[in-house]
């Protein structure tokens, strides 16, 4: 199948870099087979040309014309003026799959524009995804997608991160948990770099012991999850709250730290600034 990303910005232009480098590694690896751009910024088109598989379109008809998917990677104010001329193209965007970013819009909403028997696909990635660590979130709710399809969505974003497919009304949980989150951990690095200053440490030396601890945590977790059951729980793993236990020797230094964070309410805070993001999400959704 044919990607064809409208927009390149920042997600935008990760996402197809990220399908340019999976395409590179075979047909076979995959069910993508070409990927086109458009973009209002003609100098971005060009950039994006030079890459091996990526083809540049003159117009968003000349990239609907060419592709079999279209993804949707535009500002939430001109995503009104191009779902109108998606329509226009054809009725319910003439079978083609749409794959929507944008926060906020609802599969019914891109439904309505598009057409009530039109493929979508709602996606919350994050900002990661940019170096390949990105983290998405997929919902097809109402949509009856083709083994393909399913695959060359999953495909698409597996290239700039995980993804996990979610029911989507429970896309505003997610906004706080993964689209939001980048924030909450970056302003928890930034504690650890403020100490280590503090303590004598240079801010090279801080950052990247700050950030190198966070990215090996991350990965432990992932590592150590265990096996998903038919419900979703995970079987034989071992959860977070047990890592940090084994982190914490008795009476050393680890423990100590632990123990100013329960007193702080540190989950608890974590936990409300999520739910704060997720109520947000909820108001702004149309």
């Amino acid at each position: 199948m044919k990607i064809g990303f409208i927009g390149a910005g920042n997600m935008g232009g990760a996402l197809a870099k990220g399908a340019a480098a999976s395409l590179s590694a075979g047909p076979s690896s995959n069910v993508v087979d070409g990927i086109i751009v458009y973009d209002a910024d003609t100098d971005k088109v060009k950039t994006f040309s030079a890459i091996p598989s990526v083809q540049g379109a003159s117009d968003l008809s000349d990239l609907y014309a060419k592709s079999d998917v279209l993804v949707l990677c535009v500002k939430p104010q001109i995503m009104d003026t191009v779902l109108d001329e998606i329509a226009g193209f054809a009725p319910d965007a003439g079978g083609k799959l749409v794959v929507s970013i944008a926060a906020g819009v609802s599969i019914a909403y891109l439904c309505s524009k598009l057409g009530p028997s039109a493929k979508v696909v709602r996606v919350m990635p994050n900002l990661p995804a940019m170096l390949g660590e990105g983290m998405s979130a997929l919902s097809a709710d109402g949509t009856e997608l083709s083994a393909d399809e399913r695959q060359t969505v999953e495909t698409l974003f597996s290239s700039v991160g995980k993804v996990v497919w979610v029911s989507e009304d429970l896309m505003d949980v997610v906004t706080g948990i993964s689209g939001s989150s980048p924030a909450y951990a970056y302003m928890y690095i930034e504690g650890l770099i403020s100490a280590g200053v503090a303590g004598g440490l240079t801010r090279e030396a801080a950052t990247i012991l700050a950030a190198q601890s966070t990215l090996g945590a991350a990965k432990m977790v992932l590592e150590n999850m265990g096996t998903p059951d038919a419900s979703g729980d995970l079987l034989g793993g071992v959860d977070p709250i047990q890592l940090r236990i084994n982190v914490c020797s008795p009476g050393g230094t680890t423990i100590e730290a632990v123990k100013v964070l329960e007193e702080t309410g540190f989950v608890s805070i974590v936990e409300k600034a999520a739910e704060a993001s997720a109520a947000k999400s909820k108001i702004m959704t149309k």
